[in-house]
């Protein structure tokens, strides 16, 4: 066996810390407002129903451009899509390594928006999609002149997303769309939405769930509000559709085979959230053992103290073996074996979401009334990774499939 991280990769994360430091961090500089303790304030449109400044989008916005000039932000594409197809276990070595570093313009923890871009919905169209749809979405998603939501969510149905009641029924050529969405996440400026609806079959079942790329200034569709959230600024809205109108040619994928779409979509995303709670988890661990080895309290370092010792130790073990199942897991998605990764996938997701949130509490708990403040970012952090305990699966469905492959109740043993 062998557990060094390939020579290529270690490469890529040197070259990335030499752009951060020659294009990021003077472009971070210029808009301190975003990154110290105003952020949440700064990038809030507060009387916009919470949405995103345009001044915050712009930002990003000349970051990811800057990053693709660079060659660094489709690094995981394929070649065709002018990336370097990089593999599952260079990004999550470089998700890690990027949220390591703490917050910053580099890899923004709101939006998950960074210099290495993930790009979920791109995957799943150069997957699944048919000719057309690659042609008119693909690079035009990457550059941002079309934006794509992803609707499964509902209002009564969250994990048990094969309850779906938004239904659309064939009239004619094209299907009619009546239902609801909730955290619709990116609507506040998509200008497209990945609709999950029930064409066929019954309620609890995958089979009969078809996905639809639906635009958003459709007749019928609607923003209703955005739900404001632990962390802000929001981009998950509360959608209504009533006879909206789409055309075969709509559907991504299959007809009745929708979930396909949402598991591509899920599978690539989690394994990378998972990298990227590690590399927070990191950050919390090791900046509070700097401040630990800094503060001193009755005239000695507050690292003597095992009471400050011991929590961090038990992170950071934690953290050495969350690691490395993760990296792990993306080896196993890079070699197609797709019968072992499930569980796996779910082992990291939910162990490493779990992991970053107790990380960021413990950093503010040694960092004392400072740490609690929003001077620190620890308090973000938190608020950020906390979602991904139940957001794209909560632990609890997480652990039911492992539960599920273990006790042979899933089809893959």
């Amino acid at each position: 066996m062998d557990f060094e991280i390939p020579s290529e990769i270690r490469a890529k994360l040197a070259e990335l810390d030499d752009f951060i430091e020659r294009e990021i961090k003077p472009l971070e500089g210029e808009h301190t407002q975003f990154f110290d303790h105003r952020r949440e304030w700064a990038r809030t449109d507060w009387e916009n129903d919470g949405r995103p400044t345009r001044q915050w989008e712009e930002l990003l916005a000349e970051m990811r451009r800057r990053a693709d000039r660079a060659g660094h932000l489709r690094f995981a594409l394929p070649k065709a899509l002018g990336g370097q197809g990089g593999s599952n276990l260079a990004m999550a070595v470089i998700r890690e390594h990027l949220a390591a570093k703490g917050l910053g313009l580099h890899n923004d923890l709101q939006n998950e928006s960074s210099i290495v871009g993930n790009f979920p919905v791109v995957h799943m169209i150069e997957a699944l999609g048919t000719s057309a749809q690659k042609k008119e979405f693909l690079e035009d998603m990457i550059t941002e002149k079309k934006r794509v939501a992803f609707g499964l969510t509902e209002p009564d149905h969250g994990s048990d997303a094969t309850w779906l009641e938004t239904a659309a029924t064939r009239e004619g050529d094209d299907w009619v769309i009546n239902g609801a969405k909730r955290f619709n996440t990116g609507l506040h400026n998509a200008t497209h939405d990945l609709i999950f609806a029930r064409t066929s079959g019954q309620h609890g079942k995958s089979a009969g769930i078809t996905c639809f790329m639906v635009p958003t200034d459709a007749p019928g569709f609607k923003v209703d509000y955005m739900w404001w959230t632990f962390n802000m600024p929001s981009d998950h809205a509360e959608v209504t559709l009533t006879d909206v109108r789409v055309s075969a040619s709509d559907i991504i994928h299959l007809e009745g085979e929708g979930m396909v779409a949402a598991q591509h979509f899920l599978h690539e995303n989690r394994i990378r959230q998972a990298a990227s709670s590690v590399g927070a988890a990191q950050y919390c661990i090791d900046e509070s053992v700097k401040y630990a080895r800094e503060r001193k309290t009755w005239n000695k370092p507050l690292a003597v103290n095992q009471a400050i010792q011991w929590p961090l130790v038990e992170l950071q073990t934690e953290c050495e073996m969350v690691r490395w199942l993760v990296y792990k897991t993306a080896w196993y998605l890079d070699r197609g074996d797709h019968m072992q990764v499930t569980a796996m996938v779910s082992m990291a997701n939910y162990r490493a979401n779990r992991l970053v949130c107790k990380a960021a509490d413990q950093a503010m708990q040694v960092h004392g009334g400072v740490g609690y403040s929003r001077h620190k970012p620890f308090e973000h952090i938190y608020r950020h990774h906390r979602r991904y305990r139940i957001t794209e699966g909560a632990e609890e469905i997480q652990m039911r499939r492992i539960a599920g492959q273990m006790f042979g109740f899933s089809r893959a043993k």
